[in-house]
């Protein structure tokens, strides 16, 4: 069996075209533009690249887009008076502080101080809480952009047997939340899971996100196995830099029915549904429709 890809990168290109549709519908029929703040503390080269990024797909699919950066040394104080300000300003409908945050700053005080309901990034505790009771909530990117493309290539995940590999607060859990939403039975399986080869064999669905380069060999991995590899490591070999995922992606595409690639993957989904969740933020404050296929 040679498994199919699950291309990630047109994938998302097909969600931003679908966010720009209905951004254009929301100017044309209501007079009203999305907008996402991004808010840069210091100067950490990886988060300004994602940053540079997600600014231009923004403004590319016709929001509005506010970048904040600030220097590196920046008081909690101040960081705090300008999320508030960002709460109170009718025209931004989603907020985003770029992580990691200077050592000096509560992280999970910032994230807490970011109003619910413009939390686009989906880790305000509320959101967290409503996620994990089944109700409406603003959805962390990475495991609705994962949830996204299990449902197109699946159709129904109902029944299904899913393990997500890794227990962070930004992707395990919530991807975990989320496929018992679309009535999976799911295992969190980690690193101190006893016989965690055994554990993912039984799965139907894969998720891996450990941040472990290629952890998930492919004698792991079902006949027929659906496997989504969030992870991203840079590794040297043969005296190259090389992205690689979890998974070991030559064996496990041997054995699995469907696989995402690193890179081109679950990466370019992870803006392409921040966009999604600025636009859902838009409709549920102006009391409209939620936008079809770009929510949980």
């Amino acid at each position: 069996m040679v498994a199919q890809v699950i291309d990630g990168k047109a994938f998302a290109a097909k969600v931003r075209a679908q966010v720009a549709d209905q951004v254009a519908k929301l100017k044309e029929e209501n007079g009203i533009t999305p907008g996402l703040a991004v808010v840069l503390v210091g100067e950490d080269p990886a988060s300004q690249v994602y940053v540079r990024s997600k600014g231009k797909q923004t403004v590319e699919v016709g929001m509005n887009s506010y970048e904040h950066k600030l220097d590196v040394d920046t008081s909690e104080e101040d960081l705090l008076a300008l999320i508030d300000k960002l709460n109170n300003d009718p025209a931004v409908h989603g907020i985003l502080v770029q992580l990691p945050l200077p050592k000096h700053l509560n992280e999970d005080l910032v994230i807490n101080s970011i109003d619910p309901a413009k939390d686009v990034d989906g880790f305000h505790i509320s959101n967290v809480g409503l996620l994990g009771t089944g109700q409406k909530s603003m959805v962390p990117c990475t495991p609705l952009g994962c949830l996204m493309m299990l449902r197109d290539y699946h159709g129904s995940l109902s029944g299904m047997d899913a393990v997500v590999i890794g227990r962070s607060n930004i992707v395990g859990k919530p991807m975990a939340q989320l496929l018992l939403g679309d009535s999976c039975t799911v295992t969190i399986a980690h690193s101190r899971t006893k016989d965690l080869p055994d554990v993912v064999r039984r799965a139907d669905i894969v998720v891996a996100a450990v941040g472990r380069p290629e952890m998930v060999p492919g004698d792991w991995i079902k006949e027929g196995a659906t496997v989504i590899d969030v992870g991203i490591n840079r590794i040297e070999r043969d005296g190259k830099n090389k992205l690689v995922g979890d998974v070991d992606y030559a064996s496990a595409a041997e054995r699995a029915g469907a696989i995402t690639p690193v890179p081109g993957g679950v990466g370019p989904m992870t803006i392409a549904c921040l966009l999604a969740n600025t636009l859902t933020a838009c409709c549920r404050s102006n009391g409209l429709p939620e936008p079809e296929g770009l929510t949980a």
